[in-house]
């Protein structure tokens, strides 16, 4: 793994999610015609990055199902419900890397489980290399984006109404959108 930014930084070690810095996000089509944008305030995140060897790279994240937020206090309450995460039942939801493929120098492919509303399936999210720094606090930053598609249904995130004219409120693709500032933890003495 190199950047632009400092090639000299050793990327490789283990890292938490700085998540005042980060974002996990989603995209969901809305009455066929627009787009409902949102994220997660709450969750936390752990990552060991091995620069040698990619493939032996690892991520873990947790997040707070009932801190989803989507500018909207009723829509964000619909989908806390049992019509969409169900968050009484299943206050989490997790992801935990099973695979990391290096396509080349910035680009990287993580697979892993994603567990929403107790039903596990497998996901493979397309990753940005945007850079490593010594930020003003002499911790190593790694920045990463990541995106991928969704089908909600495949974890038994169906709800949906019939539109007069056809089609269907909530479109079942969901577009997830991924930006991550990373802190390299210091060794223990």
């Amino acid at each position: 793994m190199t950047t632009s930014t400092s090639s000299a930084i050793d990327l490789s070690g283990d890292y938490v999610l700085d998540t005042a810095h980060s974002r996990l996000g989603f995209v969901a089509r809305h009455a066929m015609v627009t787009k409902v944008r949102g994220g997660f305030k709450e969750f936390e995140g752990t990552a060991h990055l091995d620069a040698e060897h990619p493939q032996e790279s690892t991520a873990s994240v947790v997040i707070d199902a009932k801190s989803i937020d989507t500018g909207n206090e009723d829509r964000a309450a619909h989908l806390r419900s049992n019509d969409f995460l169900d968050m009484a039942n299943y206050p989490q939801i997790t992801f935990n890397s099973t695979a990391v493929q290096k396509v080349d120098d910035e680009h990287y492919k993580m697979t892993g489980d994603l567990t929403i509303k107790g039903t596990t399936c497998v996901v493979t999210i397309d990753f940005e290399f945007t850079g490593v720094v010594v930020d003003p606090f002499g911790n190593i930053r790694a920045g990463f984006e990541g995106r991928t598609t969704l089908n909600r249904k495949d974890w038994g995130v169906a709800w949906n109404a019939p539109l007069e004219a056809g089609g269907l409120l909530v479109s079942d693709k969901v577009n997830l959108e991924i930006d991550v500032s990373a802190i390299k933890q210091q060794p223990q003495a």
